[in-house]
């Protein structure tokens, strides 16, 4: 992907769902959501296609304006106050009729990509504590994250908004981390909404909960109502990936690499369209299929290399090349270093 265009920018998305508690905050703060929406270049129509997206990057430029317009920084906190489940489609009602939090975070997890395109989302145990943990996606050539701290502060506030509606409304979790260097500002504002331990410049941007409390069983839960709410995110998802022609040829080209790189014409017979059509759609995208080809073989082969039981020919197999000097000379033009001596470099 071509990250100097507004292409790239504009791939990373989330749901137009979060104009809701947004827009919420602006009226409430008397905030002229007109002028604030031309201003950030977002059209009105995001207030009513409940299923459109919104570029991540509109969505923090908004959050940073209605910031500078109140003169203050906890904006992202006003935004979490007007929680509503619509925010997030169905999901947010499925999340609502879980039987445990502990369900519910697992089920946004799993859905994740009907909310945004932006980070994975991780759930795990670890030491008593149930960890809900962002790992946010960051552009190729700048490793700029796609995520300002300001739309991670909202994100996360609504996640514990979101759990003080299903828990108790004192409810609070154990520790935020923040994988962001602590900002000049007050952040006071943080302390009092987390009411826990806040910790910057950390591994990782996680909440840490208390496992036995994510565990109790809600009285909101109600496993009918979740069932069909999901049935509907999987056709909502379905209808996700099918518009996202670069995750889909992706996760094609995931499938056949071991079988050496698939064509540009392949994928297009496998998608059913032309070489032609394909070529002008991914244009439009802003990338092109050599792009998408080059970006996931070196991804993968970045996750490879530091796996120690697989040789090197073995990695260039599992990328694609067909022998291992190809695979040595495309590893060098990614890193300026041969696999080897990357992997040592690693060791040591």
């Amino acid at each position: 992907m071509k990250n100097s265009g507004n292409a790239v920018q504009n791939y990373y998305s989330t749901l137009t769902g979060w104009m809701i508690p947004t827009s919420r905050a602006m009226d409430a703060h008397n905030i002229d959501i007109a002028a604030a929406l031309k201003t950030c270049d977002i059209s009105q129509d995001a207030m009513a296609d409940q299923e459109s997206r919104i570029a991540a990057e509109k969505l923090s430029q908004l959050l940073n304006y209605c910031n500078v317009k109140l003169a203050r920084h906890d904006f992202s906190i006003l935004v979490a106050e007007q929680f509503h489940p619509g925010m997030f489609h169905a999901l947010g009602y499925a999340m609502m009729s879980s039987n445990t939090l502990q369900d519910a975070l697992e089920r946004i997890a799993h859905y994740k990509r009907v909310v945004s395109n932006t980070c994975q989302l991780v759930n795990y145990e670890e030491k008593g504590q149930f960890v809900f943990e962002m790992q946010i996606i960051t552009y190729e050539t700048t490793n700029r994250p796609v995520l300002s701290l300001l739309t991670v502060e909202t994100f996360l506030a609504t996640i514990i908004r979101f759990s003080r509606e299903l828990v108790t409304l004192d409810f609070s979790p154990k520790k935020i981390s923040f994988a962001y260097p602590k900002p000049d500002h007050d952040m006071s504002y943080l302390d009092n909404f987390f009411n826990c331990e806040i910790e910057f410049s950390s591994n990782k941007t996680a909440i840490y909960f208390d496992l036995k409390q994510t565990q109790e069983k809600l009285m909101c839960g109600n496993p009918l109502i979740t069932h069909s709410h999901e049935k509907m995110l999987d056709e909502f998802m379905a209808r996700i990936d099918k518009n996202d022609l670069s995750h889909v040829i992706k996760n094609k080209i995931f499938e056949l690499l071991p079988l050496g790189a698939p064509s540009q014409t392949e994928i297009a017979e496998y998608l059913g369209m032309s070489l032609r059509n394909l070529q002008r759609k991914l244009q439009d995208q802003g990338t092109s299929y050599k792009e998408i080809l080059e970006n996931t073989r070196k991804k993968l082969a970045m996750n490879y290399i530091v796996q120690q039981h697989l040789s090197l020919s073995e990695i260039g197999y599992l990328v694609g090349f067909s022998s291992v000097g190809n695979f040595n000379r495309a590893f060098k033009r990614w890193t300026n270093q041969t696999p080897g001596d990357y992997r040592q470099s690693q060791k040591a």
